[in-house]
């Protein structure tokens, strides 16, 4: 007979779940039990199919060769970070939310998130790396890291959850698959355990503290239509399909405060030829389409309707994809000439992971991106020509100036003689030169922003009034009034291991560990 008696229940089986089992085991709890809705073959939640990328406050190159493992001293003399401090990161978060995230919740996440990584490498085991391929370019011989990350995974999100979930057999903690949490234990406003379904029947799990780690609602779409606004429902989803907003009714029922951007979520382009309600385990991460900032955006109709160049892609992706969702028939198309297509991601836009539509000639490329949705070349051909005259007038007026993917070098459209309505602030060029290349775009929806209040130093879930429930802690995608709007990238991971640890040491301390 399986045991139902546990100094500690998670609720969720990625990696801000298995960070809080493992922080409960580091602290003292013996009988750590994560309970997964998802079958085995899904196992990592959301972030599986994340590229592995984690932003934290460093102080530059040395500060993080100490725990990555692919530099060596002749690399390393060729390559520059920029130290990334507190203030920096906290007004990152602050900036992009136009201040309305918690600022505690945020310094707390920001103060402990060196502290995460490094936990993460030394005892989780975690074969962290520099992210050459994503987070920089090589200019003037040297590898030039840009956008506040430089850190990520080996093999990302996928080496993440292999390491997550060694270490959770190290430290003897069992998950049960297919064992969808279905309410928590309510004894005089205390929580004591959680009800799941498991075999076909519900069993009584007790255990002194239980940590929700469940993720949003991002994968259904019914409740992406009621929060977020309809044509939600189109929005594909990035990662797993098992997000539903399970852990907020189940909180809401026991008198847990819901905060934050209900309106919002973490959005970005996505391929718009694959499956729409779930992640694909092989490819993942690769459906990103991040590449815009080097080229442009364009409509059904042929216009362009966002600045892509108005900041590094880390700062705006998260954005784009309700950006895409709103214009007609919620598609886009990316767009580039041959002077950039060689410093796109291959792991994006290799010619296995994407359909290219490719010609010799913008008209021959108007006339392919037709048979893919365009409904209005001669628009498409009008946009391509003002952008074009636009961009030559500013290097007219700023002759100085030189194209640079790792800064904002400040080519834009907008000079005395001509400024376009839609500008585009930084890596303005011409696209003039053959071949010319499209990808179709859709938006992907990661994860939502609403979510559970919680107490910055524990971790605790709150009540309505303020005051923390006994025996109920949140981390991860669950967790409200971290982002509102927009999202710097790479925050979600970091932010699920540094509240993580604060619940799994929470759960110790109830235990009496």
């Amino acid at each position: 007979m399986e045991p139902t008696d546990f100094d500690c229940v998670v609720v969720g089986g990625g990696h801000a779940g298995a960070s809080a089992a493992l922080a409960a085991v580091e602290s003292g709890c013996v009988n750590v039990l994560i309970v997964e809705k998802a079958p085995n073959d899904w196992v990592g939640g959301n972030g599986y199919f994340t590229a592995g990328a984690f932003r934290t406050v460093h102080g530059g190159l040395p500060d993080l060769l100490s725990i990555v493992r692919n530099v060596t001293p002749e690399q390393a003399q060729k390559i520059d970070i920029e130290p990334y401090s507190i203030d920096e990161f906290v007004g990152d978060i602050m900036h992009l939310g136009d201040n309305k995230p918690d600022a505690v919740l945020v310094e707390a996440m920001v103060r402990n998130s060196r502290g995460a990584v490094e936990w993460l490498a030394r005892v989780v085991d975690v074969p962290f790396m520099l992210s050459f391929h994503r987070q920089a370019y090589e200019v003037g011989g040297r590898q030039k890291f840009w956008g506040g990350v430089a850190l990520s995974v080996q093999d990302g999100g996928k080496g993440l959850i292999k390491a997550d979930m060694a270490a959770l057999k190290k430290a003897g903690v069992n998950i049960w698959f297919e064992t969808p949490a279905v309410r928590l234990i309510d004894e005089c406003g205390e929580v004591t355990g959680v009800v799941v379904h498991k075999d076909g029947r519900e069993v009584s799990l007790r255990a002194s503290s239980i940590i929700l780690a469940c993720g949003g609602y991002e994968a259904s779409a019914e409740l992406r239509t009621k929060h977020l606004g309809a044509g939600w429902e189109r929005a594909r989803v990035r990662g797993t399909p098992f997000n539903t907003g399970d852990g907020i009714g189940m909180a809401q029922a026991v008198g847990a405060k819901l905060v934050g951007d209900w309106l919002g979520c973490h959005s970005t382009c996505w391929d718009a030829n694959v499956f729409a309600d779930a992640g694909d385990r092989k490819l993942s991460n690769q459906y990103t389409k991040s590449g815009y900032p080097l080229g442009i955006m364009v409509n059904i109709d042929g216009e362009r309707f966002v600045d892509e160049g108005e900041d590094f892609r880390n700062y705006t992706y998260a954005k784009c994809g309700r950006a895409i969702l709103s214009q007609p028939e919620g598609f886009a198309f990316q767009v580039w000439d041959a002077n950039v297509t060689p410093f796109l991601r291959k792991e994006e836009y290799g010619d296995d992971v994407v359909e290219k539509i490719i010609a010799s000639t913008i008209e021959g490329l108007a006339d392919k991106m037709a048979e893919h949705g365009l409904r209005d070349k001669a628009k498409f051909l009008g946009t391509i020509s003002e952008y074009n005259s636009a961009v030559s007038r500013h290097r007219l007026e700023n002759p100085s100036l030189r194209w640079d993917p790792a800064v904002k070098d400040g080519l834009s459209t907008q000079s005395s003689t001509q400024s376009l309505a839609v500008p585009k602030s930084n890596w303005a060029v011409p696209m003039d030169t053959a071949p010319f290349l499209a990808v179709k775009v859709a938006c992907g929806i990661t994860f939502t922003f609403g979510g559970l209040a919680i107490g910055p130093d524990t971790a605790g879930v709150l009540s309505e009034s303020g005051q923390p429930i006994p025996g109920l802690f949140c981390t991860g995608e669950l967790v409200g009034n971290l982002y509102y709007s927009n999202y710097p990238g790479a925050c979600g991971l970091t932010a699920g291991t540094v509240f993580g640890r604060k619940a799994g040491l929470g759960a110790a301390k109830r235990a009496g560990k």
